[in-house]
């Protein structure tokens, strides 16, 4: 197969895809070196093999993503790839290099599920405990974080909650959820007696005037959400938590453990305000998941103590 003329390359087109991206796309110069990276690997990857860029076939496509997998790229960055050479593609199609769209029909590759992490018991009372309760920062705090776990809110909603929304004497909040649809969240006595203690010493103190949000900053304003992204990481290094711990993993541990001591998943799905049991459904697999790693270790333990009760016998005999 002849070449193309040199400005009608599917190098010398990718120069003017970049350029468009960057011009009207408003794409920035890293998202452009990236794209450059992908794409310019799959061009190279035709050159190799004597394949002309501008005339492949799905299969020529399908053999390229089965290499990216033998040289064990991880799923999500096959995924991004695939994205970009396809949108490449699109373009060349627009532009009038192609007669239709070579990749059309192309699937994604299945990104695999990731299950949610969880902070394990013993982790997650030394990461509630962390705050000073002597200082009215401590008091917010360590309400926040027995909130957190012990209502399961997403982070909008802590920061989104007014002292107006609160009941703590039926233990329970209304917040607004995802869709500004309004839920009622429940919670125990460890969080009512958080509460209780900064809304009487912590909240006082920080207020400059009359505010409707429940946590205030220092300057006595609603708290924002990087706040509690920020005090969350510093009180789970103050704790001497390994895992990366972010509010969301507050939630994610509230519903494994629920489920751990044997909630039924709608009572959890109503507990975190999920419209479908399908998005809840992803707690049973970590439950699951956490069960037979104990089971394991168990057994684990079993054999060793066996192992050494034979080798006692041997000794004796």
């Amino acid at each position: 197969m002849a070449s193309p003329p040199a400005h009608k390359t599917a190098e010398a087109f990718l120069d003017a895809y970049l350029r468009e991206l960057q011009s009207l796309g408003g794409r920035s110069p890293y998202t452009i070196r990236n794209y450059r990276n992908d794409i310019g690997h799959f061009l190279r990857f035709c050159e190799e093999g004597g394949i002309e860029p501008l005339a492949i076939t799905r299969a020529t496509f399908r053999t390229y993503l089965a290499s990216l997998r033998e040289a064990e790229m991880a799923p999500a960055s096959v995924t991004r790839r695939t994205t970009t050479i396809h949108g490449f593609y699109r373009y060349l199609q627009r532009e009038g290099a192609t007669d239709r769209d070579l990749l059309y029909g192309v699937a994604l590759p299945k990104k695999p599920k990731r299950l949610p992490k969880v902070i394990e018991p013993p982790h997650l009372q030394a990461l509630i405990e962390a705050p000073d309760t002597d200082t009215p920062q401590g008091l917010r705090d360590r309400a926040m974080l027995e909130l957190l776990y012990g209502g399961g809110l997403r982070i909008s909603e802590l920061v989104g909650l007014d002292v107006a929304g609160l009941d703590l004497i039926a233990g329970q909040a209304i917040v607004l959820g995802k869709g500004e649809k309004e839920r009622a969240v429940l919670f125990g006595e460890p969080a009512i007696r958080a509460l209780q203690a900064y809304l009487t010493v912590g909240r006082p103190e920080l207020a400059g005037g009359p505010e409707p949000a429940l946590f205030l900053n220092r300057n006595g304003k609603r708290l924002s959400a990087r706040s509690v992204q920020y005090a969350v990481r510093r009180y789970a290094l103050a704790a001497g938590i390994p895992e990366d711990v972010h509010p969301h993993l507050l939630r994610h541990s509230f519903a494994t453990h629920l489920l751990d001591g044997g909630a039924d998943i709608r009572i959890v799905q109503d507990l975190l305000g999920h419209t479908s049991a399908n998005t809840t459904q992803i707690y049973t697999h970590v439950s699951r998941a956490r069960q037979a790693e104990v089971t394991d270790k168990a057994w684990q333990e079993v054999g060793v103590k066996a192992l050494e009760r034979a080798r006692s016998k041997r000794r004796v005999s």
